[in-house]
């Protein structure tokens, strides 16, 4: 949630603060996809920004690296894409980091994706909704522990 002393204002942030002695407030410039983000979370507080920059990040990447095709991808396949890029990322620590971002399940990358559409800063084909991300797979099965070492050890 945007704390009360920041309101946008066009594509600019103004911050108040408390103890300002010349009366002068200061202006934060912002870009306006992360005006977008921030608007996000003012309406659905319940993730972190943290989940909505990797989600973005992890959209690229299936795209770029997972599928490769540099075109849209599926929820079941983002999905995928996110596990690994998860893991990539933040290695056994993963499960850790997307719990403190407020996201626990595959449902939970279904409403950032469509809060992300909602906001025009990812986009969709008619055949996709949020029931392609209901329970696709357990965070404790997609992030067990020892799986991550096994897949890490073959992979060298």
């Amino acid at each position: 949630m945007i704390p009360k002393r920041l309101r946008p204002i066009n594509d600019r942030v103004r911050v108040r603060y408390v103890k300002n002695p010349g009366g002068v407030s200061d202006v934060l410039q912002v870009a306006p996809e992360e005006r977008a983000l921030l608007e996000i979370l003012e309406r659905d507080p319940r993730y972190a920004l943290g989940a909505y920059e990797f989600t973005r990040l992890a959209v690229t990447y299936a795209s770029e690296v997972v599928f490769a095709t540099g075109t849209h991808v599926t929820g079941r396949e983002l999905l995928e894409a996110i596990r690994q890029f998860a893991r990539e990322r933040y290695g056994v620590m993963a499960p850790e980091v997307l719990r403190a971002w407020g996201v626990h399940t595959t449902d939970d990358f279904g409403e950032i994706v469509f809060n992300l559409v909602d906001q025009k800063l990812l986009s969709k084909t008619d055949e996709d909704s949020k029931e392609d991300f209901r329970e696709v797979y357990s965070f404790d099965e997609a992030f067990d522990t020892a799986s991550y070492w096994r897949e890490l050890l073959e992979s060298r």
